[in-house]
């Protein structure tokens, strides 16, 4: 009967210079390439941060405008709105932000006697230009015309959307476009009321106009 062992039973032969006790030649290997992955990566991360560091801040301008008979110089990153201007840079929070995309009509306000959505002006835009907020309409403790007309009229709910409302109510004013109840709705279509008040703003709209 043969002694002999098969093969996968016998162990592979040390080679020289192997020692049994230590991590195999194939450990050595794969440890090196994780090690040396990481720290490629990590040299990666450094080098993107310090880049990104290098790029600095934003561009910014100054930027000269009279806001409610107030001139102002700010200086602002180019991209920021009017309306964040105005809430964020002066302090002027009356004119609201609601869907921050031009839909809704809560943050109106007057440019040079016109009506925009000050939520898509870029502030920069604007340099000498006259800007009209619902806080620049009353005079003193008197309130305009329109202001106190939303007040008889009871033309408000949970008011966000008010100061909007009565900014494009005083540009439509001025534009002339209130000939009719159909036409002022038409023209004021842009402003949202989600509590619905729709039929009391342009009442408040068509008396106020109708005393000018």
């Amino acid at each position: 009967m043969s002694s002999e062992l098969p093969d996968s039973a016998v162990s592979p032969p040390t080679g020289a210079g192997e020692s049994t006790s230590g991590p195999s030649r194939r450990v050595v290997i794969a440890t090196g390439v994780v090690v040396g992955g990481v720290v490629v990566a990590g040299g990666t991360f450094l080098a993107d941060a310090e880049e990104a560091a290098a790029e600095g801040a934003a561009p910014s301008s100054r930027v000269s405008l009279t806001v409610n008979g107030t001139r102002r110089t700010v200086t602002v990153d180019n991209r920021t709105s009017l309306l964040d201007l105005l809430r964020e840079h002066l302090d002027l929070t009356g004119s609201k932000k609601g869907c921050n995309a031009g839909a809704c009509g809560a943050c109106t306000v007057l440019v040079d006697g016109q009506r925009v959505n000050s939520c898509l002006t870029l502030a920069v835009r604007l340099e000498g230009a006259e800007v009209t907020t619902i806080e620049g309409l009353a005079d003193g403790d008197e309130l305009h015309p329109l202001q106190q007309a939303f007040v008889d009229e009871d033309a408000f709910q949970c008011g966000y959307c008010t100061p909007g409302q009565i900014m494009s109510g005083v540009g439509c004013i001025q534009e002339g476009h209130t000939s009719s109840p159909e036409e002022i709705r038409e023209y004021m279509s842009g402003n949202v009321c989600r509590c619905g008040c729709y039929v009391k703003i342009v009442r408040a709209v068509e008396q106020t106009a109708a005393r000018k």
